[in-house]
């Protein structure tokens, strides 16, 4: 019954996964039929931004009240309508309106799938769900892709992967009875979990726990790195270290594919590593993929690799920050906690990128990789700091 629904619960983070690219795949074709200028792409993932976040922040309460399987349920019904509302919009007004609950699905099933398998699960399925994420980002620009050579057209992008949100609410909808049982059967590999409290903690509660600032901040800088360095590895490495455009852009997706990798690489060994010993090999990789971009006279080989090491880095670190958070401040605790993290996840990886371009218009985008070690250093500084007022507690 749990394998079941483990199975369920990595189709639905494929489908969180799905919408994400859809935008960036699209927007080429998109913003020229609407007439907008290129840059409003930015404001529709502002509104997506903001709803996530606002969604994320009330996980807590909506999960304590209706349960995992509904918010879930919900939550992808949310982005299925948005989806199908992209597809039939004739004017740019019209997807900032669709945008809304498109970011208001994502959030809420984020948070609560990550508690729900960091409460249930062992770590290797956290790190596996993560690894189904990036299968659900690379599937949806083929999607896309696929639409635009055959004549179809954007719209039916957003209409095929919308009906695969529908087909995966129905699923959820039926898989309602198997959210609902906690029981553990014999031989399984889930974890014994307290039940959560049944009044919600809400955001001041939750950052008045010991460690849950640190571990915000961290996550904040996580998510900027990883977003910083999937946007500005092509121009970097085109600008500052004269490598073809073709090649950079490349040599930049398999940084993504590194991620995919990685987390599957990182679910097989995460029993036998605690969460904090695979956060701290994560953070060492990604500092020596930063050192092999940042040397000035290696090969062009050298950066190219650097990015897959970063890529191979950064997959532990999201889910095992997630995975240890109900040991960390408390079953209890845990879903108010992770959606403050997801909310943090999301400023970061919203506003970070655009600071760097700021950056690099007003200086140079040689600060790349710089930028990166300072956003690494922070990132290092206040997870240990967590992880000595979490020991600190006795946890």
């Amino acid at each position: 019954m749990y394998s079941l629904l483990l199975a369920i619960i990595y189709l639905a983070f494929i489908s969180l996964g799905l919408p994400d690219s859809l935008l960036g795949a699209a927007w080429p074709v998109l913003y020229r039929q609407l007439d907008v200028p290129i840059a409003f792409a930015g404001i529709l993932t502002f509104i997506i931004s903001c709803g996530t976040v606002l969604s994320s922040l009330m996980s807590d309460r909506l999960t304590r009240r209706f349960g995992a399987g509904w918010v879930t349920a919900a939550s992808v019904f949310m982005t299925m309508v948005a989806l199908f509302g992209f597809s039939c919009s004739s004017a740019f007004w019209m997807l900032c309106l669709w945008a809304v609950p498109y970011g208001l699905g994502a959030g809420a099933v984020d948070a609560a799938l990550n508690n729900y398998v960091a409460l249930h699960y062992s770590q290797r399925h956290m790190h596996w769900l993560h690894c189904f994420w990036g299968v659900g980002v690379s599937i949806s620009p083929y999607i896309m892709s696929s639409c635009l050579i055959s004549g179809a057209g954007w719209q039916a992008g957003y209409r095929w992967v919308a009906i695969l949100q529908a087909a995966l609410t129905a699923i959820l909808l039926a898989s309602l009875p198997l959210w609902r049982s906690r029981k553990k059967s014999s031989g399984a590999e889930e974890e014994e979990a307290a039940e959560p409290a049944a009044e919600a903690l809400g955001v001041r509660g939750a950052l008045r726990i010991p460690g849950v600032r640190e571990v915000l901040v961290g996550f904040f800088c996580y998510c900027a790195l990883e977003s910083s360095t999937g946007l500005w590895a092509s121009s970097y490495l085109v600008l500052n270290r004269g490598i073809a455009v073709e090649v950079a852009a490349r040599w930049a997706s398999l940084f993504y594919l590194g991620i995919t990798f990685g987390r599957f690489l990182s679910g097989t060994i995460a029993n036998k590593l605690t969460d904090r010993s695979i956060i701290r090999l994560g953070l060492a990789l990604i500092f020596l993929g930063i050192l092999a971009i940042l040397l000035p006279a290696a090969p062009q080989i050298v950066p190219l690799c650097g990015l897959i090491v970063i890529g191979l880095g950064c997959a532990p670190v999201y889910p095992a920050i997630i995975h240890e958070t109900p040991s960390n401040f408390g079953a209890e605790n845990s879903q108010a906690v992770i959606g403050i993290q997801m909310a943090g996840a999301y400023v970061g990886a919203t506003v970070m990128p655009p600071l760097f371009g700021i950056v690099a218009d007003s200086i140079n985008i040689g600060w790349y990789p710089v930028w990166l070690l300072l956003i690494l250093a922070l990132m290092t500084v206040m997870l240990e700091r967590k992880n000595r007022i979490v020991a600190a507690a006795g946890r």
